[in-house]
């Protein structure tokens, strides 16, 4: 059974959409654009070594710049085809197979990162069940940092949005508050009107 992030993908960009998604940010890329938005705001926040997981890593992009920056990464996806690209693009690093309504590496990590739309690309019903096993890789202490959009203009073709509230409630259920909330990457103020949210769930400070 496809997942929900396959059927869009491959609706919107064909059977060779793991090899395309990579294309379009390497085309950015050597035009000029900054692609490395989310690993700026991760090193910002922990500096390296801290090891930092990759959930739903995708083509690895994001996680082959942390690793570059000097980051101790895993990076996690069920898309086998995007894996692919990801083990071909940076061999040495290291990728694994898993969905993340169930998966259980047996490892925490200071700071587990959620980018790439891949809260509202979970398939219907496994919000709860992902935002536990995210949390339960987190060190004492550690951050989830979430980005993703919040309407049509920011998600893929055929996305159906995800309320913030939802993902809020789900995290809390682990007792983990939002206790930042952005617009973007680049740390702009939130405004739900934008479209767009980076949200840090972490413990409550006592």
């Amino acid at each position: 059974m496809s997942t929900r992030w396959e059927r869009i993908a491959k609706e919107t960009a064909g059977d060779h959409y793991a090899q395309r998604y990579a294309e379009r940010f390497r085309a950015l890329r050597e035009r000029g654009d900054d692609v490395h938005g989310e690993a700026a705001f991760v090193a910002d926040l922990f500096p390296a070594p801290a090891r930092i997981l990759d959930a739903g890593c995708g083509t690895g992009r994001i996680a082959i710049r942390l690793a570059e920056l000097g980051y101790d990464v895993v990076g996690v996806d069920l898309d086998e085809s995007m894996l692919d690209v990801a083990r071909a693009e940076a061999p040495g690093l290291d990728w694994r197979s898993g969905d993340l309504a169930t998966f259980d590496l047996g490892e925490t990590f200071d700071l587990v990162l959620v980018a790439g739309n891949t809260v509202p690309l979970l398939d219907p019903g496994t919000l709860l069940d992902a935002c536990e096993r995210l949390g339960a890789h987190l060190t004492p202490g550690g951050v989830v940092v979430c980005g993703f959009g919040l309407d049509a203009a920011h998600l893929p073709q055929g996305c159906p949005p995800t309320d913030l509230a939802d993902v809020d409630a789900a995290f809390g259920v682990l007792g983990l508050d939002a206790v930042m909330r952005y617009s973007t990457w680049d740390g702009d103020a939130f405004d739900p009107a934008d479209g767009y949210v980076v949200v840090l769930y972490a413990e409550p400070r006592r």
